[in-house]
């Protein structure tokens, strides 16, 4: 994940790059979600579809706009245009 070095400054930037390479898959969440047609797209092909899709379906509460939720479920092939887009998770408050 070494690839990702560059970017965990840049989308992380409230952390050291030693502290967020730590969670490698928040800083690829971090660049699907508010990356750069560029940087979106490096990191896509040097990590490839497998691992993005891993990051989506794994992804804490609040790390995806619903945006981003819906371009990524339709890019990496976890639904069509004619199914139910899955919901993402909501924090409660009680």
């Amino acid at each position: 994940m070494i690839a990702l070095r560059p970017y965990a400054s840049k989308y992380i930037w409230w952390k050291t790059p030693d502290e967020a390479m730590l969670l490698p898959e928040r800083v690829v969440a971090q660049v699907m979600n508010i990356g750069d047609y560029s940087d979106v797209q490096t990191v896509a092909n040097r990590i490839g579809d497998t691992y993005l899709r891993y990051v989506l379906q794994h992804a804490a509460i609040g790390q995806f706009s619903e945006r981003s939720w819906a371009y990524w479920h339709y890019r990496l092939g976890l639904t069509s245009a004619i199914e139910v887009m899955p919901a993402m998770l909501k924090r409660r408050l009680e």
